[in-house]
């Protein structure tokens, strides 16, 4: 007969929007194992498996740590009840956690300030002072009786569907093996019911198997990045669902490495709570960030083929976006084929249509080289250095909408080729980056020569400012006695004459500090190396901080129009580093909005 072998959750504590599906395991009349569901449209031998989803309601309202969400709050602060900030704001779980949030936790009573008070004076009136005596925070303790504390409203349940015990109400929220938390079960326990029934009777036959979550919590809301005009006429705003800062004749690029979940592990990342490190919690993360973004086309890497096949190229076709896809090789990788990550470009179908794709693989790239230059007794050497599964997606589009910058004759096609890639990642290996970026580029210039193209390189590239690479990619050239270049054990690199290409690639955000930008970039530039122009970082992990990814475009062809602003170091690292509950990747998005100029034919 059909019985349930065992119950679980991948994480145990519940977000509001990402999907709870439970890990069943069953034994089949035939006593094989499996997972697969038996619903009672199929039952087997007379049997399937019924699902139930309660929300265990208690009498007593409890309050959620706003800086840990998983822990109950014991103290809130009274400065922001009386500046009338969101109540699931000004929540913690000690005066220890108050007191290390509190640099940040300030900025939202300045802001409140700012926007109700005309008199300066008035603020220390009203939020009071914190110290270590906690002045201006009140104790939430068990004898307290706060209605305040509610978590969002309580709806009207059938009676039917409810059951008491105990100073606890179970209010039935769900009949399926999967359940996405909403805000109303937020501060509550769920409970997840799994029993086998008879397909004759409906009766339960044998044990109920349950499963209590921890609280639910809210998904953190990180504040939105904005988008910082390089022309003063243009105005700052926040990038949300109303809209995208861009004219008829612009367009927008994000470039995202996303973080694989084979690489999303515990040890790596120790300091990031496990139910933020989770992938069902990451991707409707990540999903709400890029989807926020509005981008025209959007590349990102480290996507693994199962979730670009199973979650991003459905959901994001949902909002209106084409997908291509490039699988890395497995000539090294030893996983499962399914998880193997790779790069992922997305274009909005009313923006662009797709003209061609073009897959670079370094694995054929390494083999002919190795062919063409290394004897045959050092070819196993030289592949197994070169072989690293890395690839490129290039893909040229043509706009849609009318370019007027470009002085384009009527009827004439705006083409724009997108290259997107992931260069590879071992530190030592600099003649390998270097080879990869390089065979790349000239492949891009034979595109270049057969059309007359607009051209952006996107990706991460693992190179910091002033590698060989970037500078490749920058400056068209290594210099002869850049340092990265006594890295050649092939002499895959020589003669160093040849390390050069002829595309005008400039980097989209070295545009911050060109001359005459908007009022208030001064910020910005605070972000930037001065050395290189390049951000501070876009890679920020606990071991790790330091640019590593890019938007290169051809500067003869296309202009900047604006960027996303860049995220400061500090804000990272009250949560350690990233990724974290805020944001999901241990990388930070690019974006930058660009025009088509006119320009002689290269």
């Amino acid at each position: 007969m059909l019985s349930v072998l065992r119950v679980h959750l991948p994480s145990d504590i519940p977000i509001v929007g990402c999907e709870l599906t439970p890990y069943v395991l069953l034994r089949r009349p035939d006593n094989s194992g499996s997972t697969d569901d038996v619903p009672e449209s199929a039952p087997l031998d007379g049997h399937f498996l019924r699902y139930k989803w309660y929300r265990i309601q208690s009498d007593k309202k409890v309050a959620l740590c706003s800086i840990h969400p998983s822990e109950q709050a014991t103290l809130q602060c009274l400065g922001c009840v009386k500046a009338k900030i969101p109540a699931t704001k000004s929540y913690h779980c000690s005066p220890k956690c108050f007191s290390d949030a509190w640099q940040h936790h300030r900025v939202l009573h300045d802001r409140a300030a700012s926007a109700v008070n005309e008199n300066g004076n008035e603020e220390e009136e009203l939020f009071g002072r914190f110290n270590s005596q906690g002045s201006g925070v009140t104790s939430l303790s068990s004898s307290t009786s706060n209605t305040s504390l509610t978590n969002g409203t309580t709806p009207l349940y059938p009676a039917a569907i409810a059951q008491r015990s105990g100073g606890e109400t179970w209010f039935e929220v769900g009949r399926l093996k999967t359940y996405t938390p909403t805000a109303d079960d937020i501060g509550h326990v769920l409970k997840f019911e799994c029993v086998v029934v008879d397909a004759e009777s409906k009766q339960p036959v044998g044990h109920v198997n349950t499963i209590l979550t921890s609280r639910v919590i809210p998904a953190p809301s990180p504040s939105p990045r904005r988008m910082i005009p390089i022309k003063g006429a243009e105005l700052m705003g926040h990038l949300d669902s109303d809209g995208r800062i861009s004219s008829s004749g612009t367009f927008t690029v994000l470039s995202y490495n996303i973080l694989s979940d084979t690489y999303a592990t515990s040890e790596l990342y120790s300091y990031c709570p496990s139910w933020a490190l989770s992938w069902p919690y990451r991707r409707q993360n990540l999903l709400r960030e890029i989807v926020g973004y509005r981008a025209d086309i959007v590349c990102l890497q480290e996507v693994q083929s199962d979730h670009f096949e199973e979650f991003f190229a459905p959901e994001l076709d949902k909002h209106g976006y084409h997908a291509t896809y490039k699988k890395k090789t497995n000539e090294v990788y030893s996983g499962n084929p399914q998880t193997i990550d790779g790069c992922a470009t997305f274009f909005r179908r009313d923006r662009f249509a797709h003209v061609k794709k073009y897959e670079v693989e370094f694995n054929k790239a390494a083999q002919s080289l190795t062919d063409a230059m290394i004897p045959s007794t050092q070819k196993k050497t030289a592949l197994s250095r070169l072989v690293k599964d890395n690839v490129a997606l290039i893909v040229v589009l043509e706009a849609k909408f009318s370019n007027h910058g470009a002085d384009n004759p009527p009827g004439k096609r705006q083409l724009l080729c997108v290259a997107n890639t992931h260069v590879n990642v071992h530190h030592e290996l600099k003649d390998v980056k270097l080879w990869q970026v390089h065979t790349l580029l000239k492949g891009l210039e034979k595109i270049a020569a057969s059309a007359d193209i607009p051209m952006l390189v996107c990706g991460d590239f693992n190179s910091v400012p002033g590698s060989a690479p970037h500078s490749l990619l920058a400056m068209g050239k290594v210099e002869p006695m850049h340092q990265d270049l006594g890295v050649d054990p092939l002499n895959i690199l020589r003669p160093h004459s040849k390390l050069i290409h002829q595309l005008p690639l400039v980097s989209a955000y070295s545009s911050f500090i060109r001359p005459g930008v908007a009022p208030g970039m001064e910020q910005q530039m605070r972000r930037l190396d001065p050395s290189t122009n390049e951000p501070l970082f876009t890679n920020c992990t606990r071991d790790f901080i330091g640019t590593l990814d890019y938007i290169f475009y051809t500067a003869d062809s296309l202009t900047v129009e604006s960027l996303l602003e860049l995220l400061d170091e500090e804000s990272l690292r009250k949560d350690t580093a990233l990724p974290s509950p805020e944001w999901s990747s241990d990388h930070i998005a690019l974006l930058a909005e660009f025009r088509c100029k006119s320009r002689p034919r290269r």
